[in-house]
């Protein structure tokens, strides 16, 4: 019986602020009151994650808030100099309670990515598309040359790697399969791309492309198809089971569902509940389906994880894996 994966995650939005302003994202908010996730919040969901047996806390954040006036007040006042120290922080007590950190803040450096590898089994960074388009033109984080180099870097430095298309925000057929070339290539070069994500945009009142209608079914199976039959074999083809009909598209060659949480929403598309586990058995029927972690079975090695980490990795993939 061929096997779908999935990951039991938590879901840690630390702020929605975002020097990017996407056309179709609702996620980003205004430096105000309450724009940073308070640290007891984090502590207590974080918690219910180790309660509900959950293996990663996903840290996701706006791409540099610190950039956006009135930041860095906000973030000191909880006593970090900066968004990723706070990050950091989070992930070492996520690690204490037996949960593997997964974090996707956008552009990073090499030096930070270097600095937060040790308390990170694996990241992430959606490419989403190679093509210039009117939803990105005011977002300097969203070029895709400064994607990819971040994706690069991850793989310079022997880091367990998610990324993914968004489908349905402007670009072309040809565009993804421009896309999936390059995650190909990155691939081959560096051997650190886990997972590809192919997602669809979900059209969110109140933004630009609110009257858009997004990747129709067609599409997702389209690209879904020529994922499969670019990406190397051993880089996982995965789709969020919140967002598209997963029972339609198994058969083309997804292997993943992502992480579905039994704690939090899906903060990015929160109109799209988790489908609980039993739904999702329901869903993945003629499948097995498993649960992973957040690093593949095959990165669970020195060469890939942090020695600080390689502990807690060692443990749980005896029992996951």
């Amino acid at each position: 019986m061929p096997v779908i994966t999935f990951s039991r995650n938590v879901f840690l939005p630390l702020t929605t602020v975002c020097a990017n302003a996407c056309g179709y994202c609702s996620f980003k908010s205004c430096v105000a009151d309450g724009c940073v996730m308070p640290k007891e919040e984090v502590i207590s969901t974080l918690e219910r994650g180790a309660a509900f047996s959950c293996t990663e806390a996903l840290f996701t954040f706006g791409e540099r808030p610190e950039r956006e006036a009135g930041f860095t007040a906000y973030i000191n006042r909880m006593g970090y100099p900066d968004i990723l120290s706070y990050c950091k922080d989070m992930s070492r007590y996520a690690i204490s309670l037996g949960i593997l950190p997964h974090t996707n803040a956008g552009i990073l450096t090499y030096e930070e990515l270097e600095d937060l590898r040790p308390v990170n089994a694996s990241m992430g960074l959606m490419l989403e598309t190679t093509a210039a388009i009117p939803a990105h033109a005011h977002s300097p984080g969203k070029d895709p040359a400064v994607r990819i180099e971040m994706m690069e870097n991850a793989g310079r430095l022997k880091i367990p790697f998610t990324t993914g298309l968004l489908l349905g925000i402007g670009e072309t057929r040809e565009d993804r399969i421009e896309s999936l070339e390059v995650i190909r290539d990155l691939h081959k070069r560096y051997g650190h791309i886990q997972e590809v994500i192919v997602q669809n945009f979900c059209p969110k009142p109140g933004t630009e492309m609110a009257s858009c209608p997004g990747a129709s079914t067609e599409v997702i199976a389209d690209t879904i198809r020529l994922a499969k039959e670019i990406l190397p074999s051993d880089v996982s083809i995965q789709i969020p089971p919140n967002l598209a009909d997963a029972s339609l598209l198994l058969d083309l060659g997804v292997t993943d569902l992502g992480g579905v949480s039994p704690v939090t929403i899906d903060y990015i598309n929160p109109e799209h509940l988790w489908p609980a586990l039993d739904a999702l058995k329901e869903t993945s029927r003629g499948y097995e389906l498993r649960e992973r972690l957040c690093i593949y079975e095959k990165y669970c090695d020195p060469a890939w994880v942090a020695p600080e980490l390689f502990g807690l990795v060692s443990e749980l993939a005896k029992k996951v894996y």
